[in-house]
């Protein structure tokens, strides 16, 4: 629920003014919550004294506004998005802990639909060598479903394995990572949305990350992987990421085909 602190509050209104849901009300000079709402902490956000709280959530965490740290030169981003590249060679170095828990709030803090804040991130990093031969046992019998059902993928996957097999250093899916991330998501919009800030964040920590499709369908076509990370049947993978300092590095940004963008 909405804690309003009515020695706090001066009645601005500005809380009232930003609540889409019209949770809160001006009762004898004061806001009040009279009911029931998303908590997205909006009012939290706007209110001008620090009344507002929200004791479900972790108020240590709420950051007073200074416009020097909040800016972002658009410039520089827009440089960012150009640069980024999706990585296929990793350094065997990990990302440290403190920066993947850096990189994962910036997942936790993107907006989800309704406030439902039901995007779940699993992180394989001490367990994902486990993980991996899991797979890769795996592999045969989802090679052979998908050869009956998706035969352009039971080829393009068969032919992993088999190189796989051939040579453990030749690995077209996991590409010699340090950390998976796998997002479910009620809503698969939410898991993306996530994804991108994870993503941003994992380069300006220096890291790369991979958007692997290939993984994501590999998961859902597997009870015993989904069982292992504990995804329920009615739950939805959403994004799949290789997460890692990159054995790469790039000079320039890479050339796009024209927008497809139209000025109405």
């Amino acid at each position: 629920m909405i804690r309003i602190d009515q020695e706090k509050c001066i009645g601005c209104g500005r809380c009232l003014a930003d609540c889409e849901g019209g949770a809160l009300e001006i009762e004898n000079g004061k806001a009040s919550w009279v009911r029931k709402c998303i908590q997205c902490g909006h009012c939290v956000a706007v209110c001008p004294t620090g009344a507002v709280t929200i004791p479900e959530y972790d108020m240590d965490e709420v950051e007073e506004y200074d416009p020097e740290l909040f800016r972002v030169d658009p410039a520089t981003f827009l440089r960012a998005v150009k640069f980024r590249r999706s990585i296929r060679n990793y350094r065997e170095e990990p990302i440290e802990h403190d920066k993947l828990e850096r990189i994962l709030n910036a997942g936790r803090y993107t907006a989800t639909a309704k406030n439902s804040q039901a995007t779940r991130f699993i992180l394989l990093r001490n367990e994902l060598e486990d993980f991996k031969q899991i797979f890769w046992e795996e592999m045969p019998a989802i090679v052979e479903g998908l050869k009956k059902t998706l035969p352009l993928y039971g080829k393009i996957f068969g032919r992993f394995l088999r190189l796989r097999n051939e040579d453990p250093a030749k690995d077209n899916l996991f590409f010699n990572t340090t950390s998976v991330l796998v997002i479910t998501a009620q809503d698969p919009l939410d898991g993306g949305l996530a994804a991108a800030n994870i993503e941003n964040m994992a380069v300006a920590e220096g890291a790369g990350a991979l958007y692997s499709g290939y993984l994501q369908r590999l998961l859902g076509l597997s009870p015993k992987l989904k069982e292992y990370l504990g995804i329920a049947e009615d739950e939805k993978i959403a994004c799949v990421m290789l997460l890692g300092y990159p054995a790469v590095s790039y000079k320039r940004t890479a050339p796009r085909a024209e927008g497809h963008i139209e000025w109405r």
